[in-house]
Parts: C-alpha cells; structure tokens; sequence
C-alpha cells in the first residue's frame, strides 16, 4: 500500500521530501494539510504528530516527522542505492552535518527572518537578514573545491539545501552574490528531478505572502 504523506504545498520541508519521493519513483498518499486553517491542530492529527509538524509520513503504521528524517528514511528503506544517503560511515557523517547545518543554521535563520512577518504580521528585521547572509556565505566557504554540499556526488543534503536557497531567493537574497552557491544552485536546479515543478510554485507561493504582507505594512 502507498505510504501517506502529510503536506502543505508552500511548506520548503515538505516540498524537500517531495523531491526525494520523485527521485526514488515512490507512490505516496499526499494528504494536504492547510496550517493556515488549523486543520494540523485537529484531536486526530495531534494524536499521530503531538508536535503537530509537517511534513508527516505514516508508512503503514510507521509515524515519522523531520522532514530531513523523513528523507533519509525514503532512501534507506526504498532507494535501489545509497548514492542519495551513503552509508559509508564518512560519507554519511559529511551529509548529516550539511543537514544539521540546514536545520539548525541555515534554514533556521530563513525561518526566524520570515516567520514572524508570514504568521504575525511583524516588519522584516533587517539584523535577521543579515544572519540570513553570514549563513549563505558558510555554505560559500563549504563549496569550494566541492561540486556538491557533502562531496562530488548529489544527496539529500543538497534536495534540501537547494529548497532553502530557494527560499531565500524568494525573500530577497541576490544568489549571484555567492560565487560558489550561485555555480552548485544552478547545478541543483538543473539535476534535481521536479525541481521547477515541485518546489518552484511553493518558492513563489512564498514570495508573494511575503510580498503580501510587507506591501500593506509600507
């Protein structure tokens, strides 16, 4: 039976799942949740997800949110190969600390930068921004003499990374201005399967809330 998946389209976790579901040729279940209407706060999905996230996936009983979790799960479990998600110990230790990175620097500073002007209405903090920028120039320094984030091959760290990227070109960020991210973006964007398809449309859902809210703000 097909694996469920639990999602919202503009969410960049969901959409980096989504991407790695088209790469492994998955048949998944997507069940849309709009957060925007609470309908992640119901008795039944608390009850599945008490952090009531999204991403969430239920693999015939197998509860797991953590989009980067949920990714790494896909390939182990489904992947006729590792390439996505070495198992080699290195190898694997390299694409994990690119996918700490995401979620605890990177994506992270995104999130403290748009969420309070998405969900609350806030000004955009131009400190905020500036964080957003010390973070990209890390993954400048991290990509050079390197075709990849973790290497010479593609993984799940640069699925997710690249939807990142793609978030923060939404919200302003000049890519160009990041010699080595701006050649490994367009690498990604170009090598990534549904790259445009899945992931662009919610990068521009983004953008245009974002819009929405500092236009009526100025």
């Amino acid at each position: 039976m097909p694996l469920d998946l639990y999602s919202f389209p503009p969410s960049p976790p969901c959409r980096s799942v989504l991407l790695v579901v088209r790469a492994l040729g998955l048949d998944v279940n997507v069940k849309n949740v709009n957060i925007l209407e609470g309908e992640h706060l119901t008795v039944e999905y608390i009850q599945m997800n008490p952090q009531h996230t999204i991403p969430t996936m239920d693999d015939d009983g197998f509860i797991l949110w953590e989009s980067r979790a949920i990714m790494g799960y896909l390939v182990d479990q489904y992947g006729t190969d590792d390439s996505l998600f070495p198992k080699q110990p290195k190898e694997r230790a390299l694409v994990n600390a690119r996918l700490y990175f995401d979620a605890g620097t990177l994506y992270q500073r995104l999130a403290e930068y748009f969420i309070p002007v998405l969900f609350r209405g806030e000004k955009p903090n131009p400190d905020l921004w500036k964080r957003v920028e010390e973070a990209f120039g890390f993954l400048d320094k991290f990509l050079e003499g390197n075709k990849w984030v973790a290497g010479d091959k593609i993984t799940i760290a640069d699925y997710s990374i690249a939807v990142t990227t793609s978030n923060a070109e939404a919200f302003g960020l000049s890519v160009d201005d990041f010699s080595q991210v701006s050649r490994w973006y367009n690498n990604a964007k170009n090598s990534i399967d549904g790259f445009e398809e899945i992931n662009q449309s919610g990068a521009n859902t983004m953008r245009d809330m974002f819009h929405a809210r500092t236009s009526a703000d100025s």
